[in-house]
């Protein structure tokens, strides 16, 4: 005789005997209709509040006579990891504050290129050398300056000197791109100065010195033909 959990009434009402297994699947997927869940707390609810309950044990455990202090404080040690973790998974991982970009020259203004270069070979013979990668990134600036690659402009910065003059230097441009993201690592306290870094400037420096720059097709078009007039 069929249970009355095996029975189901048909469309005009009357009771109609289902095998057991179809049953159950029907309840089933009847259940599993997102209606019936549409109210159901979100992922991050239920993580969250398992993280609760857990401080909430750990911190009774601390102050109960059922648990010794260290194994409270191990418990609680490890629900703070856990909380790390459910933050990390949620946030991401924390970004650097934005640091505040000065002119390259900093607050005192541009000097000669020589007289750059001579404080950074002196920053660097004293073993001073975030001095010397600020001071050579300086003279590197100013010497394309004094070469009338980059016009002289207040408030300048490394990254936008650098992107200007790679205009010019094309064959440089990477260069200099990576010289100015060293001096801005290395001037803002990010990133720790060594010789390596004064060395990869105070070539480059060089480099550039040695190199003609490439004219733009208004500068080519401005400059008088071999047979023109004088």
């Amino acid at each position: 005789m069929p249970n009355w959990g095996d029975r189901l009434l048909a469309a005009g009402g009357a009771p109609v005997t289902v095998p057991r297994d179809p049953a159950r699947e029907a309840a089933r997927d009847e259940l599993l209709d997102a209606e019936y869940h549409k109210h159901d707390p979100s992922v991050l609810k239920r993580v969250t509040d398992w993280i609760y309950d857990h401080i909430a044990k750990a911190l009774d455990s601390i102050s109960g006579d059922g648990t010794t202090g260290t194994t409270g404080l191990v418990l609680f040690l490890i629900v703070a990891v856990l909380i790390g973790g459910a933050l990390w998974w949620r946030l991401g991982a924390p970004r650097r504050a934005a640091r505040t970009v000065q002119d390259v020259y900093g607050t005192e203004g541009p000097r000669s290129a020589d007289r750059y270069r001579a404080d950074a070979a002196g920053h660097a013979a004293a073993g001073r050398w975030t001095e010397a990668v600020r001071e050579q990134m300086r003279a590197l600036v100013r010497g394309l300056e004094e070469r009338t690659l980059l016009d002289t402009r207040p408030g300048r910065t490394a990254d936008e000197a650098a992107a200007e003059a790679g205009q010019a230097l094309p064959e440089h441009a990477a260069a200099l791109a990576a010289a100015a993201r060293t001096f801005d690592d290395i001037a803002y306290g990010e990133r720790t100065a060594d010789q390596s870094a004064y060395r990869l400037l105070h070539e480059l420096d060089r480099t550039l010195e040695r190199t003609r720059p490439v004219l733009t097709p208004d500068a080519s078009a401005s400059a008088p033909s071999p047979g023109g007039a004088a």
